[in-house]
């Protein structure tokens, strides 16, 4: 397939941005992986997903078949709060992996979907399909999966955009100095510890902003909710931490010998999860109730 520029709306437009106008059913970060790997050529040449492009320019596009899915389906139980033809959204328990990687090849919850939906979104690659987005092993609560490739580029749009609704309830050490509050920095990979994630100076990193609120005030433990505006590996387990209030069983942010309340599993729960419908636009929004370990704390306003 070859597309000629006629027009860009933008001087300095970036081929990955305007390809997004005619590859409408691929999603950006698919779209710059084949430009990156060389499908996606400029005026016959490799080029990068963030040259410009001019009027005339030519651009040559060979989209190769998705390779089959490495993951096999698995018979696994799934806590399903909502499907349709287009999407899932699931209740996650805390210990189950979200997708297939280095020392979990099975029992992940793409394996149970695998089983359960038979078809998944393509454009999260061969270990990933269906995933939009993904909680930690250790935390709980509501995911939402894509079927098709349509649903999984729209919802992407909007996690990117800051159009999803995500608020988590978290048991932390201890009592925050401030009831409440926004935090907001950069984030990055600890690069003394690859496990860790860590605050960082601009312009190293990604921005980083989460609104919490006490819910539950204790001197030992406390209940807070946080409302995430971004989406980063480990942001409020790392925004905790920097606040002086690690979540109760964090194995890596905190030293839970320290920790007076002892807890069986990291404190972390993805509480609600809202969006607008990525082909009906319908608005949606989805509670996870409380796991038994956060009994202790479930009475709140």
């Amino acid at each position: 397939m070859e597309l000629i520029v006629e027009e860009s709306n933008e001087k300095t437009e970036r081929i990955d941005q305007f390809l997004t106008v005619y590859l409408k059913d691929i999603s950006r970060s698919r779209l710059q992986s084949l430009i990156k790997d060389g499908h996606i050529k400029l005026n016959g040449k490799k080029t990068k997903p963030s040259q410009p492009i001019s009027i005339g320019d030519s651009i040559q596009i060979t989209i190769p078949p998705l390779r089959e899915c490495a993951a096999k389906p698995e018979r696994i139980d799934l806590d399903i709060l909502f499907e349709d033809n287009h999407i899932i959204v699931v209740n996650k328990p805390h210990g189950l992996v979200v997708h297939p990687a280095a020392g979990n090849q099975t029992g992940t919850l793409v394996n149970a979907l695998l089983h359960h939906c038979k078809e998944l979104s393509g454009i999260g690659g061969v270990e990933r399909p269906g995933i939009v987005h993904r909680l930690d092993k250790d935390t709980s609560g509501c995911l939402v999966a894509a079927k098709s490739d349509a649903s999984h580029k729209a919802l992407v749009e909007d996690f990117s955009n800051r159009k999803i609704n995500k608020i988590y309830l978290a048991v932390v050490d201890g009592l925050p100095a401030l009831g409440s509050g926004r935090i907001e920095n950069h984030i990055a990979r600890d690069p003394r510890d690859r496990q860790k994630m860590s605050i960082v100076q601009p312009p190293r990193g990604k921005t980083a902003i989460t609104e919490y609120e006490t819910k539950i005030e204790s001197r030992e433990a406390s209940l807070v909710m946080c409302k995430l505006l971004t989406g980063r590996t480990h942001q409020i387990r790392v925004h905790m931490k920097s606040l002086g209030n690690p979540i109760l069983g964090d194995p890596i942010y905190s030293r839970i010998s320290k920790q007076k309340i002892k807890v069986g599993r990291l404190m972390l729960h993805a509480w609600k999860l809202g969006f607008t419908h990525p082909i009906t636009g319908v608005q949606l929004e989805f509670t996870s109730d409380l796991p038994k370990e956060f009994s202790a704390w479930a009475d709140f306003n």
